[in-house]
């Protein structure tokens, strides 16, 4: 394979990996780094990480200590909040019914049982409706809405959905309810038929947020009802104003698993809300974390591997209503049973998801030779609950957007992801516009469509065309380049290390996890282990050695390059982990990437 060096020199300048990538330095300027150091006195490679994610001087306290004293927005600087705020506040002084529409992923779940809490703190229990994935689809539609009124409901608050819903939300007001739209979705010109809409996205909106995710945008709702209900005297003796930061541990998770960006008010909710988990208060995460074997202090990565799979597992294959169910639990008891239950649901998810994602594959490596700017994949019967798992899964083999679609009858419906400076869900929106679609819409990284099965093709085609002109005008290589905040001798890889940068967590999109590069490193003892992972033992000039595995990388050239390594040095690229298992307090490295030493 054509790998090495590039003309940069050193570990940090690879052409192109074993896994074809091209490694580049994420600082390339290492003042901004001295200065860093010198100021906060802080270790030369923790500087130079900082740095390396545009904090300068000015902005650091506030990056390492992040409150939401200081991030948290008024929300009243959102579009129709006040509205939405005067309305609920109405309903629950009359006490008329309120009723919360929500999506069946993790964001939709949280966003549920939020309101759920909330609700039920100030004394008005709410009705929560979570549509089956099967067979209704995602978002608002007219049966539900119609069903919603006569059962009794005067408000519905529609969350992490209903942007699009322009014939649900008209029904809707057809019945006499009045709708609240809580979303995060890209938005159009045109509106659906809603008492309020809030979402930072509107076109119309001015709003610097727009990285939140919908149970952020909830959280802001909640606080703005909980102002409106104060200002009018709602709270008194035996009716006491509710804490609302008790449940910023269900906003952090809803966050974390929606893959928005961890920057401004969506690091401050996370990393508040990571401190409130830590103390087990929500009986639901505290039986879920069980169930999950996280014994541990929780971080972003735990909620986006761990828990949020198996909030999601109940909407995929199992009951769409699971989640927000544990969520918004607070008996021991039942909450256990739903966790057991979603658990079980997540294992059945795995194996599903093994034989669709086997068979996307074979597509994938059918159409990736051409090098399109979009996979687009689709199968008789996948099912609609993990494809949106496995057009991730290829975009890890692929490095571009995937578009999964699966077939049943007359229509398909599909999930598509997307890589950093790629608007996927524009694509799509965009494709609903012209007609291609029944339904379809997304954010930037991630979108859901349904189209008729005739169309797939003209569908694929037109996403492709849109994308690519993406690409061509961001001028590179999109998805292919690996930036690394370091070289580390295995010596240096320490506890105290892991510990000196948890102060830039938490990390995910927009605040990636640091990465460093072990240079001429020699493998030792490299075997097969678990579901296709390699393990293995580095060693480096300086005489240390670091515990390394790479996951799910068996069958991938770089897990055939790290097996067949023998005593050649090469560089080996990933990401620092504390090592606690069985009591000891040790480091291993989570393998990203490998480059012959040159």
């Amino acid at each position: 394979m054509n790998a090495g060096a590039g003309q940069g020199g050193g570990p940090l300048f690879v052409e192109r990996s074993f896994s074809g990538y091209a490694w580049r330095p994420r600082l390339e300027d290492a003042r901004l780094a001295l200065t860093l150091a010198q100021r906060l006195e802080l270790p030369e490679i923790v500087a130079r990480a900082l740095a390396g994610r545009g904090i300068g001087p000015d902005e650091a306290e506030a990056f390492l200590n992040p409150t939401l004293r200081n991030a948290l927005p008024d929300p009243a600087h959102l579009i129709d909040m006040d509205r939405a705020a005067a309305r609920i506040a109405d309903a629950v002084a009359a006490g008329d019914r309120i009723a919360v529409f929500g999506d069946y992923d993790v964001d939709g779940a949280t966003s549920s049982a939020l309101l759920t809490r909330f609700f039920r703190a100030l004394g008005r229990p709410i009705d929560v409706y979570i549509p089956d994935r099967i067979k209704e689809g995602y978002g608002p539609n007219g049966p539900a809405m119609r069903a919603l009124a006569k059962s009794g409901a005067k408000v519905v608050i529609t969350v992490d959905c209903g942007i699009s819903a322009f014939d649900a939300l008209a029904e809707a007001k057809d019945a006499g309810l009045d709708v609240v739209v809580i979303d995060h979705h890209v938005a159009e010109e045109r509106l659906p038929a809603a008492h309020a809409i809030v979402n930072p996205n509107r076109l119309d909106e001015t709003s610097p947020h727009r990285q939140l995710a919908a149970v952020g945008v909830a959280f802001l709702l909640v606080v703005a009802v909980n102002r409106e209900l104060r200002a009018r005297k709602y709270y008194r003796p035996g009716r006491p104003e509710p804490d609302l930061l008790q449940w910023l541990d269900i906003v952090a998770l809803g966050t974390v698993c929606d893959q928005v960006r961890l920057t401004g008010v969506n690091r401050a909710l996370v990393a508040q809300g990571l401190k409130i988990m830590a103390g087990r208060a929500n009986a639901g995460l505290r039986a879920l974390a069980d169930v999950a074997k996280l014994d541990q202090k929780p971080e972003a990565w735990h909620l986006g591997f761990m828990l949020g799979p198996r909030i999601n597992a109940g909407g995929r294959v199992g009951r769409p209503d699971l989640g927000s169910r544990l969520l918004a639990c607070d008996d021991d008891e039942e909450a256990g049973a739903i966790a057991r239950e979603l658990d079980a649901f997540n294992a059945e998810r795995r194996e599903i998801e093994a034989q669709v994602l086997e068979q996307a594959l074979v597509q994938a490596e059918e159409q990736g030779g051409a090098e399109p700017p979009l996979l687009f994949l689709s199968g008789e019967n996948w099912h609609p609950g993990v494809i949106g798992i496995v057009a991730s899964r290829v975009i890890e083999r692929f490095h571009r957007p995937v578009c999964v679609a699966g077939i049943d009858g007359e229509t398909a419906k599909g999930s598509g992801r997307s890589v950093p400076g790629i608007d996927l869900g524009a694509a799509v929106i965009a494709a609903r516009q012209q007609g291609l679609l029944i339904n379809g819409g997304g954010h930037a990284m991630a979108a859901g469509f349904t189209v008729a099965r005739g169309r797939l093709g003209e569908l694929g085609e037109f996403l492709a065309a849109r994308i690519a002109r993406q690409v061509a005008e961001a001028g590179e290589e999109l998805g292919r380049t690996l930036y690394l905040d370091g070289a580390l001798a295995p010596r240096a890889a320490t506890p105290e290390l892991i510990a000196r940068l948890s102060a830039l967590a938490p990390f995910g999109q927009g605040n990636s996890e640091p990465r460093f590069v072990i240079p001429a490193a020699r493998v030792g003892k490299a075997d097969v282990v678990g579901e296709n992972h390699v393990r293995l033992f580095l060693t480096g000039g300086d005489g240390g050695r670091l515990k390394a595995i790479a996951f799910r990388a068996a069958d991938k050239p770089l897990g055939r390059a790290l097996l067949a390594a023998g005593g050649l040095p090469i560089h080996v690229a990933g990401k620092l982990r504390a090592d606690n298992w069985m009591g000891r307090d040790d480091v291993q490295l989570l393998v990203d990437d490998a480059a012959p030493a040159q």
